[in-house]
């Protein structure tokens, strides 16, 4: 019996900036058991991935080409005549001189079904990222896209070209001196505004405006980099009037973020906001407790503080009253702490307002400030790896401490990928100790390069990254996200 034949997805990763792949691009990324991409696509793009598919790197970036065009698609042909499911991920549009129709061609030959998913086209995303609008009222009507390496025998209709308002020449790096003189001889003056722009829509862009004269004199005075794209026409006056895209601080640095992926997500966006390329690498997760904590009637008047040393606490601790089929309103006059905003801003979101929280967001602040508690009854949930110090100031105050475990913090492995991206980035942070032990064992031989800055958020971290890689480069001016996104600024200046 044949064997069921796979499925190919053909998708564009866009122009670089990964927040610029569609909706069915990423779905398609997580149902793929095979990934074959290429340099030009967002490495970002790959954290997408099922965990274990297969990711195959196939080059294609200019004068670096790992794989030739005929052996991906047989690749692609081989793996969906073996049933696999894959995605072909290509830089910008996979129809928009990305070859993608000779690889659906290729496919349908074969049988073998396939999807393919649009991508945002570099010839439009790059000039809009350099404030170049391809076509503008009273400037351009029309605009054309020309690929800067002629192939297959077909050559550039130059007469033609020169005739309209904008033209937008893709991957023409190499040939650029020789595009503008066939332009100038077809007929477009020479004093045409121009502007280059390199690595487009990343943190890394630059951009270069000249003439048609002069902009390839000019690209290589400034020696961009590629991948390049080149703009000439009227439009490209504007790019100095509404640049728009401003790269942050930490342009071009990568920074890790090794907190549970489901607290991930506002860390990663304070440093992309900073222009960071973000490595999410979840070494911990953090798996709630039940129980009958809460179950009984006296949870209003059990207590006379419920002291919380963290957003999880908080989370876990609502968690256990919702399973016992009970809010808020539970807890009567018992009053409420947190050891910092965000673990205020976490019981907002559950519907209370902290009555107390410390000068300095730390468990030993929060126990030398806490009002009244020389015979209190204070409750404290906590996780599995926390330390004692919170509970010990309370008592040696006269406080009767009940505490309890409401959520474990458990380790996360790494792939061997992953490990080595990390092991190599610009700077990794830690939010927690645990992270910091957990990332020392996920990483193995993989220690961080020198040059990868470690980044603590408070002491207690801090002490813990110097006891896991014997050294710590910086540590947060105040134990918040804030703070710690400062600190590794600061430490990439």
């Amino acid at each position: 019996m044949a064997a069921t034949k796979g499925h190919i997805w053909l998708v564009g990763a866009g122009p670089g900036d990964p927040g610029l792949l569609t909706l069915a691009g990423a779905e398609a990324l997580r149902q793929a058991e095979v990934v074959l991409y290429d340099a030009l696509a967002s490495p970002a793009l790959l954290d997408l991935c099922n965990a274990a598919a297969e990711l195959v790197p196939v080059g294609k970036r200019a004068g670096d080409h790992s794989a030739s065009q005929d052996e991906i698609t047989e690749l692609l042909v081989r793996y969906g005549l073996e049933g696999k499911q894959v995605v072909r991920l290509k830089g910008g549009d996979p129809f928009v001189f990305g070859r993608g129709g000779e690889e659906a061609l290729a496919l349908a030959a074969a049988g073998i079904p396939f999807t393919v998913v649009p991508g945002v086209t570099s010839a439009v995303a790059v000039p809009a990222y350099a404030g170049i609008p391809v076509t503008h009222r009273g400037l351009a009507t029309n605009f054309a896209v020309v690929t800067g390496r002629e192939g297959a025998g077909v050559a550039a209709d130059w007469a033609a070209l020169a005739a309209v308002d904008t033209l937008v020449v893709l991957m023409g790096a190499a040939g650029l001196a020789d595009i503008t003189m066939q332009l100038i001889a077809a007929g477009r003056a020479s004093g045409t505004p121009a502007a280059s722009i390199s690595n487009g829509t990343l943190p890394q862009q630059r951009v270069v405006a000249g003439t048609l004269g002069t902009i390839a004199a000019e690209v290589a005075a400034a020696r961009l980099p590629t991948p390049l794209i080149t703009v000439v026409g009227e439009v490209a006056t504007l790019a100095g009037r509404i640049g728009w895209y401003i790269p942050g601080p930490l342009a071009g640095k990568t920074v890790v973020v090794t907190r549970a992926r489901a607290q991930a997500s506002h860390l990663r966006s304070m440093l992309e906001a900073f222009g960071a390329t973000v490595i999410e690498a979840p070494v911990l997760q953090v798996t709630f407790r039940g129980g009958d904590l809460v179950t009984d009637e006296r949870v209003g008047s059990r207590w006379d503080w419920i002291a919380f040393a963290s957003q999880n606490g908080v989370d876990a601790f609502f968690a256990a009253l919702r399973g016992a089929g009970r809010d808020a309103r539970a807890l009567g006059t018992t009053r409420v702490a947190a050891v910092g905003d965000a673990t205020a801003a976490a019981l907002a979101r559950h519907g209370v307002t902290a009555d107390f929280v410390p000068s300095r967001a730390t468990g030993e602040c929060l126990a030398a400030e806490l009002p009244r508690v020389n015979g209190a009854r204070v409750l404290l949930p906590q996780g599995s790896l926390a330390e004692d110090r919170l509970a010990q100031g309370l008592r040696a105050r006269g406080a009767h401490v009940e505490a309890v475990i409401v959520y474990e913090t458990l380790p996360v492995p790494l792939d061997e990928r992953l490990r080595a991206r990390v092991a190599t980035a610009g700077a990794i942070t830690f939010a927690s100790a645990s992270s910091a032990r957990f990332l020392a064992d996920a990483l193995g031989p993989h220690a961080p390069a020198r040059s990868t800055k470690l980044v603590a958020i408070g002491e207690q971290s801090a002490a813990a990254v110097r006891k896991a890689f014997g050294r710590v480069d910086a540590e947060a001016a105040e134990p918040s996200l804030a703070g710690l996104v400062a600190a590794v600024a600061e430490a990439l200046e």
